[in-house]
């Protein structure tokens, strides 16, 4: 087996998330996961009180303005709606607690494929971790202007009468999953400077397993008690996924480092 990487051949969307839970139980992982998890305990428990509150009513209030001949769409919409809800709010939720949690991520990700390639990756320590904040929250902010013109392209669906109000939940499903998928495969790019719009053209050249990845990330969000773990497990598989297909291909290139 090679060195710089934990096994012969990549694995799944699946296989990364179980990777990232065998990741998670290391010892020497385990101090840099806790952060994390404290935020998004805190975090999501609030959110989740606050959408299983109101959820009935959301769902029913959207299905009385379908016209009356897609009435037995119902059956169909009712569960897609309700994951298409879970997944926004669990999106929003997880993106305010990456937000929050980014600096403490990246460094997870960076614990992890130390020791995925028993090898450093920079000398950072937390001091150096602080004075990298700018850049780091500045990163965010770049996600947040890619997501949020087609959040909302996704959103004005739900309002277009029939084909919109049909596919809509399917769309946002989709792309729920291709942004949960850029999220976190970030993190190991980000520590490596890789320009964010090569980090996006990257994973797109396996579109199929990032948005596997991405899609049972955004389902694990919606279930009480995973959602409190999912983050860490996530920066660790997309850590796992980015020495195993994407290190070697991006670092190749020098010009993928120059920001």
């Amino acid at each position: 087996m090679n060195n710089n990487t934990i096994i012969d051949q990549p694995l799944t969307g699946l296989g990364y998330l179980f990777k990232g839970v065998q990741l998670l139980r290391h010892p020497q992982l385990r101090v840099f996961v806790l952060v994390p998890l404290l935020i998004n305990v805190l975090i999501f428990a609030s959110a989740f009180w606050f959408l299983f509150t109101s959820i009935t009513d959301w769902i029913e209030t959207y299905m009385q303005e379908l016209p009356t001949f897609l009435s037995w769409l119902s059956y169909v919409l009712w569960p897609i709606i309700i994951f298409s809800i879970l997944f926004s709010f669990s999106f929003i939720f997880s993106t305010i607690a990456n937000l929050i949690a980014a600096p403490f991520n990246g460094l997870l990700a960076e614990k992890t494929e130390i020791l995925l390639t028993k090898s450093a990756i920079n000398d950072d320590g937390w001091q150096d971790l602080l004075k990298d904040l700018p850049r780091i929250l500045k990163r965010e902010c770049q996600k947040w202007v890619y997501f949020l013109p087609r959040m909302l392209g996704c959103f004005l669906l739900f309002f277009v009468p029939v084909i919109g109000q049909t596919i809509a939940p399917i769309v946002w499903l989709v792309f729920a999953g291709w942004m949960m998928a850029i999220q976190y495969a970030d993190y190991p790019f980000d520590n490596h400077k890789v320009p964010f719009a090569v980090m996006r053209k990257t994973l797109g050249e396996r579109f199929g397993k990032n948005i596997t990845f991405g899609m049972i990330i955004s389902f694990c969000t919606t279930i009480p008690l995973l959602n409190f773990i999912i983050m860490p497990i996530a920066v660790c598989g997309a850590t796992a996924a980015w020495v195993d297909i994407y290190k070697h291909q991006v670092l190749s290139n020098p010009l993928n480092r120059i920001e």
